[in-house]
């Protein structure tokens, strides 16, 4: 079972920064999507981006565009989510996500997720 534990949530001002990891532990696969979604309460799951295996294709949410980036340590299959002028908006909370396949493909593994908290 692939197992994936987030770490670098926390409270910030609007403006701030910071960076969530993510790393996968257990039988994964050599190389692997990643990506990060979030739970803001009172709203759906929200795809927040992802990257491929190799990391030729980053994709973003339309909320987060020019604000995050995503980005991968390859050999360690880690992910990492640099979030700038962030916005209360942006509070909620995080989770990493893994999958074996392609663009279209569900993503299979779900960390248990780490708040972040955006006050103004």
């Amino acid at each position: 079972q692939v197992q994936l534990v987030e770490s670098g949530g926390g409270s910030v001002q609007a403006g701030g920064s910071l960076k969530l990891s993510c790393v996968a532990s257990g039988p994964t696969p050599n190389t692997m999507w990643m990506g990060w979604f979030r739970q803001i309460p009172g709203k759906d799951r929200e795809f927040v981006a992802s990257t491929s295996r190799r990391g030729g294709e980053v994709r973003y949410g339309d909320t987060v565009k020019g604000r995050f980036t995503i980005s991968k340590d390859f050999a360690k299959n880690s992910v990492f989510l640099e979030m700038d002028v962030l916005r209360p908006e942006d509070t909620g909370v995080y989770f990493c996500a893994a999958k074996r396949y392609g663009t279209d493909a569900e993503f299979e593994w779900w960390g248990q997720g780490t708040q972040v908290t955006v006050f103004s």
